[in-house]
């Protein structure tokens, strides 16, 4: 699924910033092109000011507000990248290249939108896109975020690995203990999620379609750093990958293997 190959760089300001949970920090940034041209699912590379870091950071886009020409980054603080971008503020420039990969398919049939820890952000500009029942389940390994921003645009099921909110378990747990039902499929989050989620949409025959996360060198396609397993061969390489970076993050769950 092709969303656009048209990308821009740019030197963005962040507009505001703010930590919305431990480690997990919501910081939007002014960036008119990107916003112009962005699509749900999609990802923008952010590179860190201190020169001593020359590959940029991977980020999926959460909101877009093309009236306003501004992005919404939701990340999770991992390593001296994230820890520097933490530490800016309102005014701050960075420079940004995107928008990179291929978004959601945007299919009008009832839905489940999934997401699981940090996979969690891109569903919130799928969930304002998509104009049809949504049901959205938000797994969380303790503390939650996003909850209320999500709930205007859906039903909203949580699933806690501590229990202290929702259903005590995973995704899966919560779709099944709420007797919910859909007849497509978005997620994003970590691979054993993804995964089980292929084998249950197979199982009850639903599309399916994954954001795939993976750590990521150059964005673009050129370096093969962020390669996955494909069913069919990849007219770029000849065998069978995808570039998760170029060809996704977003693919059909039954093109991919992992």
């Amino acid at each position: 699924m092709q969303t656009t190959q048209r990308k821009f760089q740019e030197t963005a300001i962040i507009i505001r910033q703010e930590e919305i949970a431990d480690n997990i920090y919501s910081m939007w940034l002014r960036t008119e092109q990107i916003a112009a041209h962005a699509a749900a699912g999609q990802f923008v590379s952010v590179y860190c000011n201190d020169g001593s870091r020359l590959l940029p950071r991977p980020v999926s886009i959460c909101e877009i507000d093309r009236k306003d020409g501004a992005v919404r980054l939701v990340y999770r603080v991992a390593g001296k990248g994230t820890e520097e971008f933490c530490t800016m503020r309102t005014g701050n420039h960075l420079n940004v290249v995107g928008p990179l990969g291929n978004g959601f398919p945007k299919k009008e049939r009832r839905a489940f939108l999934i997401g699981g820890g940090i996979g969690i952000p891109p569903m919130l500009q799928l969930a304002k896109e998509l104009h049809c029942e949504k049901q959205i389940v938000l797994g969380f390994r303790d503390d939650t975020f996003l909850v209320d921003e999500f709930k205007r645009y859906g039903k909203v099921y949580i699933a806690t690995e501590d229990g202290s909110a929702g259903t005590d378990g995973n995704v899966l747990d919560a779709i099944r203990e709420n007797g919910l039902c859909a007849d497509i499929i978005y997620a994003c989050g970590p691979l054993p999620m993804l995964r089980a989620l292929k084998e249950y949409a197979a199982a009850k025959h639903i599309e399916c379609w994954i954001s795939l996360e993976e750590r990521m060198a150059c964005g673009i396609g050129a370096c093969l750093a962020c390669v996955c397993r494909s069913k069919n061969r990849d007219v770029h390489t000849n065998v069978k990958n995808k570039r998760i970076c170029k060809e996704g993050p977003v693919f059909r769950a039954g093109e991919v293997e992992f």
